[in-house]
């Protein structure tokens, strides 16, 4: 649901009357990035029983789309910035979210740049491409990729999940924002998926396509990554919302 533009926002709560865009309220026990962190500022950077889970090597033909496309990586142990910079350094294309906050260390005040998203960073290419880095590369052995799963008659496959170009160009402006109420919650919280597609048409924001919904009392747009995590902006007005269809 949309804040009525009149309303001031640091006073808008869940009692709010449904009205405009379709929104839904999160509860309020879930714990923000902004509540975990001291923050300052942003860096740019069902079940099948008797199934089969086929692994890559043997369900070949998942392996063989040459399309190139935006793909999610874990990197175990916190080694997405090594990943991140080995890829840069030879010849990839990445996106490495960070976060900078403010920490003491030897009793005095510094910024440092930390991962906003633990243990992921995203890739583009193909994935012949990709393979070199996933699959191949000793240097790289600790990164896998995210699957996505589906049914081939009785068997359960997976291939590498993509992640579509708008939603890493969302990221990647939320990121850049110089916002610390910017809200990230795991994989199984759903509410979000079911506010409105809109576009951000003005502001910090600005072009970040995602859901409506709301948290902590105040409207946000939010970019669901399937299956493994979902960010959400600030306060946005809804004078700064486009609907768009899906």
């Amino acid at each position: 649901m949309f804040i009525n533009e009149d309303d001031n926002k640091s006073r808008v709560s869940n009692s709010i009357p449904s009205k405009g865009f379709t929104t839904n309220a999160i509860p309020q026990n879930k714990v923000s990035s902004k509540e975990t962190n001291t923050q300052n500022g942003v860096s740019t950077k069902n079940v099948l029983t008797n199934s089969t889970i086929i692994r890559p090597q043997i369900n070949r033909t998942v392996y063989e789309n040459q399309e190139i496309h935006w793909y999610t990586l874990r990197a175990t142990y916190g080694r997405e910035r090594k990943a991140y910079e080995y890829i840069i350094n030879n010849g990839g294309e990445a996106f490495y979210p960070t976060i900078k906050i403010i920490k003491f260390i030897d009793g005095k005040k510094r910024k440092i740049e930390e991962s906003r998203l633990p243990n992921i960073l995203f890739i583009h290419g193909s994935i012949t491409e990709l393979k070199k880095f996933v699959f191949d590369d000793p240097n790289l052995s600790f990164l896998r990729f995210y699957y996505g799963y589906y049914n081939d008659g009785n068997r359960r496959m997976r291939k590498p999940l993509i992640v579509p170009d708008n939603q890493i160009e969302s990221l990647k402006i939320i990121c850049a924002s110089e916002n610390d109420d910017i809200i990230l919650v795991p994989e199984n919280v759903t509410k979000f998926t079911e506010g409105e597609l809109v576009k951000v048409t003005d502001g910090a924001f600005k072009g970040v396509i995602g859901r409506v919904a709301r948290f902590c009392g105040q409207q946000r747009v939010a970019v669901v990554i399937k299956g493994i995590f979902t960010m959400a902006t600030a306060y946005v007005p809804s004078r700064f919302l486009k609907r768009i269809t899906d």
